[in-house]
């Protein structure tokens, strides 16, 4: 595949979960983004929880799965540490596994809950840890040292609203909306980055 294939899959792996966001949750009218959390579009006793769990989830996770294998081969020009390919790899897999195991949110005991959850905060552990880590990488190259700030800054605003369910209480999931956004602009514009990306980096040389 190409670097402008894999650019379009990073691409299309937001959109795909926005749209789907957007639908599923402007049809039940008792759903709030204010106070419910994104996976209970999927739990075990929502309305149309498959439709969600696959295409929200399931089919977005493998589709970041893939973009992070091209995004890493077209990024890296010299031997580098893998993290970054393994972090948004893992970040891809995990999600898709909440998508697998619904929340069961009248029972946190539950075993499909428990799984639902270890894919949801796994996924973020390891956006963080490929975020965090492919600012060396794109300091390899002219074209994609430009994308260290934003990425990082991105990664940044994801911890910052992490926080928001403290100072916020009354509306704790707005501020899951705005980790997710923030998430979902990284991949984003890194695929946008990777779709333009010349035939040919030319490498940094200290």
């Amino acid at each position: 595949m190409t670097n402008k294939s894999y650019g379009i899959i990073g691409i299309v792996a937001p959109i795909l979960f926005c749209i789907t966001y957007i639908v599923m949750s402007s049809i039940r009218s008792e759903y709030s983004m204010l106070t419910k959390a994104i996976s209970e579009l999927g739990s075990v006793d929502a309305p149309n929880k498959h439709i969600w769990n696959f295409i929200g989830y399931f089919l977005t996770g493998i589709l970041i799965a893939f973009y992070s294998i091209g995004l890493y081969k077209n990024v890296t020009v010299t031997k580098s540490s893998q993290l970054p390919l393994y972090g948004i790899l893992l970040s891809g897999i995990f999600m898709s596994i909440s998508g697998i195991f619904a929340g069961d949110f009248d029972n946190p005991q539950s075993t499909t809950m428990v799984i639902h959850t270890i894919g949801s905060i796994g996924s973020y552990i390891f956006f963080l840890i490929g975020a965090f880590t492919y600012p060396k990488v794109m300091s390899q190259t002219e074209y994609w040292i430009s994308a260290k700030k934003p990425t990082l800054l991105f990664t940044l605003l994801t911890i910052v609203f992490g926080t928001w369910f403290i100072a916020f209480p009354n509306i704790p999931a707005l501020g899951q909306r705005i980790v997710f956004l923030f998430y979902f602009l990284w991949i984003f514009y890194t695929g946008i980055k990777l779709y333009r990306q010349p035939e040919k980096a030319r490498l940094i040389v200290e």
